[in-house]
């Protein structure tokens, strides 16, 4: 299956409806109960393609659609003609996204009597029987990440033989996070007379090679890569380090209109000081990292999108692979290291078309990061004055950060330098 001929399909804005894509009329029933009507342009472009039984390599940023892009045409092909054993596997880096894709499945294909199951690492393994029992014996649909998988495949009893569709969603994550080789194996499980789809935020090189191992002359679709939704309000605060967890009190406590709050950190141990910090009697805050067990982490969500909790605190374990509609504002405590990461961590907000404010917090070693981004995405966030009870920040200057021989061990003295807010008269 190495034969790939990249087709582009350009985009003309039409603005389709679903019930004009000839779709099974119980999976429409499913889309019209869950409220949508209209296709998004990626749901535009991709869905007829792969009704069409064309392999697909797609390319959308966060907040897109791109989920239902991919189950709408797979599920309305599965409710005309289902196989025995697995009919489609998708692929995901994340236990976070595996369980939203399959929440979706529910969702889309409950009139259709669609199944599914999620397969991810971080349980106690009393689900086991059930997963293997799934795979063996038939599921419609298998939401999986690499490493749970092929723990299974390498078992021997999973039933791939009359599979249908294999969707690698996020694919360039899951090359960044070196699953390059745990996907290769998983594809050689699988029949090559299968329809393939490949969905990812960005199109590196890596991607098409990946390509090349298991797509059969895919077309190729891309909607605003690396571009943050228009309807996400973007501000920045230049800030030292020891004014970012009393702005951030400070907006919480000034916006009680605001119901959700998701702050983003790049450690495990700022979201700890940052949810010791903003506990309070008045609203309630968690925080969520890698530490942090599965049971829990689905409980916290939960209670997130429940509106129970207010200030959800996370790395970037949450930036892909959470659905919460009505986040309000997204906080940036660091600056991410891409502008990829960027556009994934404010694409939190303003879901499904809805409006939505994103502000980032950037200190003086951050800032060359930070214009990095904005060139990166072709745009110029607002400056956002401080509240004058923080006192003056530091002003925007960009300064090219030393190279360093050797092993970086500090200053001689081994203590930090913390630069203090001007405080005004």
């Amino acid at each position: 299956m190495n034969n790939v001929g990249f087709r582009s399909v350009h985009y003309q804005e039409i603005h389709m409806k679903f019930n004009e894509l000839n779709l099974h009329s119980e999976l429409l029933e499913s889309i019209s109960y869950m409220g949508f009507e209209t296709a998004s342009p990626i749901q535009e472009m991709a869905i007829p393609e792969i009704l069409d039984g064309n392999d697909l390599i797609a390319c959308a940023q966060t907040g897109t659609g791109k989920t239902a892009a991919f189950l709408i045409p797979v599920i309305n092909q599965l409710a005309q003609k289902k196989s025995k054993g697995v009919s489609a596997l998708i692929v995901c880096p994340t236990r976070e996204l595996a369980i939203q894709i399959d929440q979706a499945v529910q969702g889309l294909g409950y009139f259709a009597d669609i199944t599914s199951i999620a397969l991810y690492g971080g349980g106690d393994g009393s689900n086991f029987e059930h997963q293997k029992a799934s795979l063996s014996q038939g599921c419609d649909i298998v939401v999986a990440t690499p490493g749970k998988l092929i723990s299974h495949l390498n078992m021997g009893y999973c039933n791939f033989d009359n599979l249908q569709f294999l969707v690698l969603d996020e694919a360039d994550r899951m090359l960044d996070m070196g699953f390059v080789d745990d996907l290769n194996k998983i594809m050689s499980f699988l029949p090559e007379d299968r329809q393939s789809l490949m969905f990812s935020a960005t199109m590196p090189s890596k991607i098409r090679q990946l390509a090349k191992m298991g797509m059969k002359n895919p077309k190729e679709v891309s909607i605003a890569i690396s571009k943050p939704a228009e309807n996400v309000f973007q501000g920045i605060y230049l800030v030292y380090d020891s004014q970012k967890i009393p702005l951030i009190k400070y907006i919480v406590d000034n916006k009680s209109d605001f119901q959700s709050f998701l702050v983003f950190s790049s450690t495990k141990k700022n979201v700890s000081n940052i949810v010791r910090a903003l506990k309070n009697n008045k609203y309630s805050v968690e925080g969520i990292s890698s530490d942090v067990e599965q049971r829990e982490r689905e409980d916290i969500l939960m209670r997130f999108a429940a509106k129970k909790t207010r200030v959800l605190v996370a790395t970037d374990v949450l930036s892909r692979g959470i659905d919460i509609k009505d986040i309000d504002l997204v906080f940036n405590y660091t600056v991410p290291k891409e502008a990829e990461d960027y556009v994934h961590r404010i694409g939190r907000t303003a879901r499904a078309q809805s409006n939505g404010v994103a502000l980032t917090l950037v200190n003086q070693e951050e800032m060359s990061d930070f214009d990095k981004i904005e060139k990166a995405t072709e745009s110029t966030v607002k400056r956002m004055p401080l509240p004058p009870e923080l006192g003056d920040g530091p002003e925007w200057k960009l300064t090219e950060r030393k190279k360093h021989k050797g092993n970086f061990k500090g200053n001689r003295k081994g203590g930090k330098r913390f630069n203090k807010p001007k405080k005004k008269n």
